[in-house]
């Protein structure tokens, strides 16, 4: 667990480094074989979403940890970044509301990004 918090505060980091707009930890460790955590952000258009994709994925494979699986980037509306223990979950604006995974996923734990 100590791994993937520290996945997921570099994920938060790299995402705020680029104006990631209200960006959510949410641990799903107790109720999800799929990871730790979600972290859900969203950009302002296209090209701000495949920038925050591209610094998450800069940063932690600078710090070791290799994108699993990547999809929708060529969309750039929704991609989802699976580094095992952490997923990231980068939207549109639009496509976030749309999508609410805060409220699909709000049996998970909300943990304070500051706080990772």
């Amino acid at each position: 667990m100590e791994q993937s918090r520290e996945m997921a505060k570099l994920a938060c980091e790299a995402l705020a480094d680029k104006k990631g707009e209200d960006i959510r930890v949410i641990d799903i460790a107790g109720i999800s074989v799929l990871a730790d955590y979600f972290i859900i952000a969203n950009g302002t258009n296209e090209s701000q979403v495949r920038a925050l994709v591209d610094n998450v994925e800069e940063t932690l494979g600078k710090a070791g940890y290799e994108v699993k699986q990547r999809e929708g980037y060529g969309l750039g509306s929704w991609v989802l970044l699976d580094f095992g223990d952490i997923i990231v979950h980068v939207f549109d604006r639009e496509n976030r509301l749309f999508y609410d995974l805060e409220r699909i996923w709000s049996d998970g734990k909300q943990v304070d990004p500051e706080e990772l």
